[in-house]
């Protein structure tokens, strides 16, 4: 009797081809991009940022200014011998929330370098391509890098205006004056200054996207908060000074009111809806760009 012998052939399935699809993806990433949760996402972009040594210098540079500025103008205040229990209490705390939020001037300055680099260094080192192959619809990205901005430098930022109200009651205290920090008009400009500094800094993260470029998001971004309310100042019409109050920067100082552009006063909830008006056309520039251009 012969047995014939048969052998079972598998055939093995075809692999999993890499080649990008016609939408510009690679089959089989989709899950992973899927299960890419935000809050992986918001990790990864606060490593991002404290990995950046420019991050650490920015954030020391905006604390040690604030409280600079906070010691010297609290010791440079002469009552020429008026006694202070005369000075009236809301006066006083005005004064006091004025010195303790003056360096949000500045640091203005400093958390717009700090957010144009933040997009435009890895535009500059090519790690911008990673990044959008790791998220290929790429706003979740930018929406991450803002949040992440965001809630740091108001953190932060509302440090800085702590360390320099302590400070200034401080030294103030020598000569009399001293307001509590519940009193709501010492409070809410530290909150407000804390907030106007995390705004602006994602306002610059916008400037930055779009133009994809360090030195040129720098300029950009301190020509429209420093340089536009000097032009508007020295343009003698009656439209410049009427526009004046509703740039970025002089809106952002109004909300917590250390000094005023406008003759006639302008409520903080206004200059907030203007600051956040200028953050939404910063954000939508920057998503058309990100999605339109290649990295």
């Amino acid at each position: 009797m012969t047995m014939t012998e048969t052998t079972a052939t598998k055939t093995p399935a075809p692999a999993a081809s890499s080649s990008p699809a016609a939408d510009g993806t690679v089959p089989g990433a989709a899950s992973a991009v899927h299960g890419l949760s935000a809050a992986g996402l918001l990790r990864s972009e606060w490593i991002k940022l404290r990995s950046v040594r420019s991050t650490a210098w920015s954030y020391a540079l905006l604390v040690l200014v604030s409280l600079a500025l906070a010691a010297v103008m609290s010791s440079t205040l002469d009552l020429q011998g008026a006694d202070a229990s005369m000075i009236p209490a809301a006066d006083q705390a005005t004064f006091i929330a004025q010195t303790a939020t003056f360096g949000v001037f500045f640091g203005q300055l400093i958390v717009a370098v700090l957010g144009a680099l933040t997009i435009s260094g890895e535009y500059s080192t090519g790690m911008i391509r990673s990044t959008l192959t790791a998220v290929p619809r790429r706003l979740p990205a930018l929406a991450a890098k803002a949040a992440v901005l965001f809630v740091t430098t108001f953190v932060v930022g509302l440090a800085a205006n702590l360390g320099s109200y302590l400070v200034a009651s401080l030294v103030l205290s020598r000569q009399g004056l001293g307001v509590s920090f519940a009193d709501p008009a010492v409070f809410l400009p530290v909150l407000g200054g804390a907030l106007y500094l995390a705004l602006i800094a994602v306002f610059a993260l916008g400037i930055g996207t779009i133009v994809r470029s360090g030195a040129g998001g720098i300029a950009v971004v301190l020509g429209i908060v420093l340089l536009l309310p000097m032009v508007f100042q020295v343009i003698a019409a009656p439209w410049a000074a009427a526009v004046l109050p509703y740039l970025v920067s002089n809106a952002g100082i109004n909300m917590f009111g250390l000094m005023s552009f406008s003759p006639v006063p302008i409520e903080w909830w206004v200059n907030l809806l203007v600051l956040l008006g200028w953050l939404a056309v910063s954000l939508v520039g920057a998503a058309v760009v990100l999605k339109r251009r290649d990295a």
